[in-house]
């Protein structure tokens, strides 16, 4: 794959605009996968990296990924995260409008965000942000970096069959899983040295209750297939144990983010090497 690791090197040489000094510490981005309500695990894992003093200098977010990123981003505290997270439902993001392109309409989603934070643009955000969609119509990856969150945010949330896709700035966009599973590459787009994947493998498991979980399990299904591309790019992949959780576990909240949690602690050694052995100060 010497092809696949140049191309790496060229998107991170054209991202950074300049060669780093020598002894400055690499760019740490962090590129967090879809998942529904497993991506709550996102919340441990960033907790568990701050609390071992790893930086965290840009994100790329796909999905939930995407709400979870804009929200660090923003800088929401994790705890109200969590807090939020508890207490939601799909009434929160969607509503049922069955039509000839999706299920239902994500619509709520830019007010949901507003729950977490009064950021509407990406030019808020403390921290940089790539948010991953795809474009339906060409089948492509689009990121984006600046402008308004909500029409990106819900782009990158609009699963296929299930949410009626977002029309923005002459674009059909979907979810950003279709073509960014982990959207290694938005960090990469955003300068970043090093890239932490956080990826959430769905299980299986019981006879699907509605469409929505037909749906869903369809297309987990055509993703382990397809998870290639970006595991070569990652530096580290943490893999929270989130096999056990359906799509909507909302209410499992604290479940998922001490797995989340979990798994970033075990990760820790891969991080601290990737970052060159040093051990950090807990992160403010």
């Amino acid at each position: 794959m010497d092809w696949l690791k140049n191309a790496t090197d060229k998107i991170r040489a054209l991202a950074s605009g300049e060669v780093r000094p020598a002894g400055e510490r690499p760019r740490v981005g962090l590129a967090l996968a879809g998942g529904f309500a497993r991506g709550i695990a996102h919340i441990g894992v960033i907790r568990a990296l701050k609390n071992a003093g790893v930086p965290i200098d840009v994100v790329a977010g796909t999905s939930v990924g995407a709400l979870i990123g804009a929200c660090y981003c923003a800088g929401v505290p994790l705890n109200d995260m969590q807090r939020i997270a508890a207490g939601t439902s799909f009434a929160d993001f969607g509503r049922w409008t069955p039509s000839w392109l999706g299920l239902a309409n994500n619509l709520r989603l830019e007010r949901y965000l507003q729950r977490f934070t009064p950021a509407k643009t990406f030019e808020e955000l403390t921290t940089p942000l790539a948010i991953a969609t795809s474009d339906i119509t060409e089948g492509v990856s689009v990121y984006y970096t600046r402008g308004p969150l909500g029409p990106p945010l819900r782009g990158s949330c609009a699963y296929p069959g299930l949410f009626v896709p977002i029309q923005f700035e002459g674009r059909t966009l979907v979810d950003g899983f279709l073509t960014a599973p982990v959207p290694v590459e938005g960090t990469l787009l955003l300068g970043a040295d090093i890239t932490i994947a956080v990826y959430l493998e769905a299980g299986s498991f019981t006879a699907p209750r509605t469409a929505a979980d037909v749906i869903s399990r369809s297309f987990s299904i055509i993703q382990r297939h397809a998870d290639i591309a970006w595991r070569q790019q990652a530096d580290v992949i943490i893999e929270p144990d989130v096999k056990p959780f359906v799509w909507d576990d909302f209410t499992r909240t604290n479940e998922l983010v001490a797995v989340g949690e979990a798994a970033a602690q075990a990760a820790l050694p891969q991080v601290l090497k990737a970052l060159g052995g040093e051990k950090r100060e807990p992160a403010a």
